[in-house]
């Protein structure tokens, strides 16, 4: 037996907490344990719970009928639980909470078997009063396999899941999305998705992108098996028989054309810039390099379904284009980034998340121009996971052509309201705040109704070239200069009185500096630095952690990095490799030896940077470079 790890669970008095089966529950529908074809996990206590092919949890405790496969699954568990209980059993305590997972896999007769070597168990423990603890053990680790997608690291599962299980054990805040995969059968979206995934899984191979490819790939043919299936259910729903025929605006590498294409439906895929992995998919996936600037020219009167899968500026815009295309027309969109019709999306209310926020004004845009919108949580390796779908409209054909006005109106609002957010910025005070709301007649009566049929003139569609802004490409003058502001900030925030003159790093004395908040940092810095660093992604943040060898952010606050206190690499080097490391390291000269007023923390031969120009090693990449010339 190999025990992964203990945490310790605090709550529900001598009885389990009701929180613990919760916690299993929400582990159940990540996608490591739910994209299997088929995965079990047998619950003692409560009773058990099968995990099948609905990819939901359905107890059977004896009464009424058992789900289809429970009965398999019961015979596998009491075959095998004989056999495993000499290694699965940690002592009399462990009575009050055991979840033993049994990953099942399909031979090709269609019978299931048991992967012995990846079964693990999850043992909720009493201690005292309202202290328990939460256990992961294996029955060995010799012959665990692990492909870091459908199976875990075994070392995973000790390390993170442990200690997630323990948070999801006590958290008593409800959801505020749905539940996952709610709008479609379950069972459907299981067997496609396996289906999928493994007639794609060569893709990640061969994946020619800088982007991480088995995120990428997995995470499209999730949303391509979410719309396959959304699809057929329409179908059935509607009595069609011809495929739903689709634009996805904003298409990016274009898999999920590339997909949606192969399993019959027509469609194409619209992107401001070609990627290289269109070449790879063939004349059948039909792919354009085209800017979409939202107007009478980009209307898709005779497509089924737009499609907006982190489609960014597009993301608002998608439910209008859709509900000027024609009465027919839907649409489906998974927000990502934060866009209003005119640019950056600004937040309107602090109680909510700047997500849930978001998710409502695309939910809202949706209903304005007539849709009834519905909600679902995919289940993607993600983040950002709910999609919007405007399926069916509010309103009677008849009244198609009045709801042009409607769309008209509060779009003008929320230019305004844009407007007015400016000029705040800019130092301009409105006393009367009810202008979002009722002062679009003041705007120019062309939005929407442009002689060139551009619904927004001020419009910004995505640049073909795609600009660097995480701060990389700022000169370097500019950063130093920051760098050194900041910095100086942090020391001189320490009584002078604990500073040391003395160069070389004494251990007692080193001015560590004080710690400030982000928000604190930014108002010492002037207008002009931080108009400059605002058009960066992550603004100032992203620039202090460009600058490691400086600085640490941590939870929202600015910290001089002690070198002293850096934890050394996990895997122990040879000394020959150690001492080569660290002349390869010495490619930058030291900011501490130049500019900190006690000098680095570290001796010469312990830090990996240069304690002057003498020490300056010639990087290994610039070497080659010479050579090839």
């Amino acid at each position: 037996m190999v025990l992964l790890g203990t945490a310790a669970v605090q709550g529900g008095g001598a009885t389990l907490p009701r929180g613990f089966w919760a916690a299993v529950r929400v582990w159940l529908e990540k996608p490591q344990v739910a994209n299997r074809r088929l995965c079990g996990a047998a619950i003692e206590e409560e009773g058990a719970v099968f995990f099948g092919e609905d990819g939901d949890t359905s107890p059977h405790l004896g009464s009424g009928e058992e789900p289809a496969g429970a009965v398999e699954l019961g015979r596998l568990w009491r075959e095998l639980r004989g056999e495993l209980l000499p290694f699965l059993a940690a002592g009399p305590d462990v009575c009050n909470g055991t979840v033993t997972f049994l990953p099942l896999e399909e031979n090709s007769e269609g019978k299931y078997r048991i992967k012995k070597c990846n079964i693990y168990q999850i043992q909720f423990t009493h201690i005292r009063d309202e202290e328990w603890s939460v256990s992961i053990i294996a029955p060995s680790s010799k012959d665990w396999f692990s492909d870091g997608i459908t199976y875990p690291k075994l070392s995973w599962l000790g390390d993170v899941l442990l200690s997630k299980l323990a948070k999801w054990s006590v958290e008593q805040k409800c959801s505020e999305f749905r539940s996952t995969l709610s709008l479609i059968p379950v069972a459907k979206y299981s067997k496609v998705y396996q289906d999928l995934k493994e007639k794609y899984k060569e893709m990640v191979k061969v994946w020619p992108e800088v982007t991480d490819p088995e995120k990428f790939v997995y995470e499209d043919v999730a949303i391509a098996t979410y719309l396959l299936v959304l699809w057929e259910e329409e179908r059935k729903e509607k009595g069609l028989a011809k495929k739903q025929s689709f634009v996805d605006l904003g298409c990016g590498n274009g898999l999920l054309v590339h997909i949606l294409s192969n399993e019959g439906h027509l469609g194409r895929g619209i992107d401001v810039r070609r990627r290289k992995i269109w070449d790879m998919y063939g004349p059948e996936t039909h792919l354009e390099e085209s800017s979409i600037v939202p107007g009478d020219s980009h209307l898709f009167p005779d497509t089924d379904w737009l499609i907006g899968n982190h489609s960014d500026e597009l993301t608002p815009w998608i439910p209008v284009i859709a509900a000027r295309s024609s009465y027919l027309c839907r649409y489906f969109v998974l927000p990502c980034c934060f866009f209003d019709f005119h640019g950056k999306y600004s937040r309107r209310q602090s109680k909510k998340t700047q997500y849930r926020e978001y998710l409502d004004f695309v939910a809202e845009v949706g209903r304005v121009c007539g849709f009834h919108v519905e909600e679902d949580c995919l289940r993607i390796p993600s983040t950002k996971r709910v999609c919007l779908i405007g399926k069916n409209r509010i309103y009677p054909p008849t009244e198609h052509s009045l709801m042009g006005e409607q769309i008209k109106q509060f779009i003008c609002n929320r230019q305004t309201c844009a407007v007015v957010a400016r000029d705040k910025e800019d130092g301009f005070n409105h006393n009367d705040h009810s202008v979002c709301r009722g002062a679009s007649s003041e705007l120019p009566e062309n939005v929407m109704e442009t002689a060139n049929g551009i619904w927004m003139p001020g419009f910004q569609p995505r640049e073909k070239i795609e600009q660097t802004r995480n701060c990389a490409a700022l000169p370097r003058d500019f950063v130093d200069g920051v760098v050194l502001n900041v910095a100086n900030l942090l020391l001189n925030a320490v009584p002078a009185g604990s500073c040391s003159n003395t160069r070389g790093g004494n251990n007692n004395t080193w001015n560590q500096g004080e710690s400030l908040s982000l928000k604190e940092v930014a108002e010492h810095l002037n207008k002009e630095t931080l108009k400059r660093l605002k058009s960066e992604y992550g603004g100032l943040q992203t620039l202090l952690k460009n600058n490691h060898q400086v600085f640490e952010v941590l939870d929202g606050r600015v910290h001089i990095r002690d070198w002293r206190k850096e934890k050394p690499s996990r895997k122990t080097k040879p000394e020959v490799k150690r001492c080569l490391s660290a002349e390869a390291f010495k490619t930058r000269l030291c900011w501490f030896f130049i500019h900190h007023p006690d000098g680095c923390s570290l001796p010469s031969e312990s830090c990996p940077y240069a304690h002057g120009t003498e020490e300056l090693r010639q990087s290994e990449t610039i070497k080659k470079k010479k050579q090839i010339q």
